[in-house]
């Protein structure tokens, strides 16, 4: 049944994606039906998330695909917040079609082994990988917010008055952005130290060489430097948009370590 879940939601994902690549290629708004057929996917969505907790016996992702499955849902979450708050449909011209991808490749995955490890059955595990998605989520808003920022400022330089018509004013993208980082530092912060407590408690310091552990830890220094530079050097616009962009590369890195780690990754089926 999780998987069925899923599927259907990939479906209504599919929905928005079409629509996604449509306003894209014709350089036109969402129609207003996208975004409710992309929520219904959002509540099928969490309901695969639940039953695959109940079938796999603990509510830790014990496989690549399940963390995709994670990752995307709180991705289209954040989404959502952000279109509740600011009315704004561009960023979906990014979101969907990476949910969509990230569901697709969950979908097809096999069903998730039972996680007998009792590291993995802890809550301080699923904690730790939680707040790490959440983190990569708000991370990748921060970097579509820097690409936004781009375009808009290029459309205002060019006096493309179409192009910037349909991209949210710069300073509603730099207060997405910023708003952005300020809350995802806190979570990957918080889920990188639950993360270490465990690793240590585990596995002792020899887990601290890991090349994903190093990636992440590089990524948390990208992080504080682009707060510091907004904080205490008023770097905004286009000098912030760089940097959230060399953050979120140091995130898919961190995120592709998964698949070359030989003791920090998920299960692969």
């Amino acid at each position: 049944m999780p998987l069925l879940w899923l599927k259907v939601a990939l479906a209504l994902y599919g929905v928005g994606l079409v629509y996604a690549l449509a306003a894209l290629v014709r350089r036109a708004a969402l129609p207003r039906l996208t975004m409710p057929v992309v929520g219904l996917g959002v509540v099928f969505h969490f309901v695969s998330l639940v039953e695959a907790a109940i079938q796999a016996g603990g509510i830790t992702p014990a496989s690549i695909h399940h963390s995709e499955s994670l990752l995307g849902f709180l991705i289209i979450t954040f989404f959502m917040a952000v279109y509740t708050r600011y009315r704004v449909t561009a960023p979906a011209l990014f979101v969907f079609p990476v949910v969509f991808l990230l569901c697709f490749a969950a979908a097809i995955g096999q069903a998730p082994p039972q996680i007998d490890s009792p590291v993995l059955r802890s809550g301080w595990i699923f904690v730790h990988i939680a707040l790490i998605f959440a983190g990569y989520a708000a991370l990748f808003f921060a970097f579509i917010a820097s690409v936004l920022y781009l375009l808009q400022e290029n459309n205002l330089k060019a006096k493309k008055s179409v192009g910037a018509s349909r991209l949210p004013s710069l300073q509603v993208i730099d207060e997405i952005g910023y708003r952005s980082l300020l809350l995802g530092f806190p979570f990957m912060t918080l889920g990188l130290l639950a993360g270490s407590v465990i690793a240590q408690v585990e596995y002792g310091p020899a887990f601290f060489l890991d090349p994903k552990i190093l990636l992440a830890l590089l990524m948390w220094s990208v992080y504080i430097v682009l707060l510091y530079t907004r904080w205490n050097n008023g770097w905004r616009g286009r000098k912030a948009a760089m940097l959230s962009a060399a953050a979120f590369v140091a995130a898919l890195a961190t995120w592709a370590a998964n698949y070359v780690s030989e003791v920090h990754k998920f299960v692969v089926q």
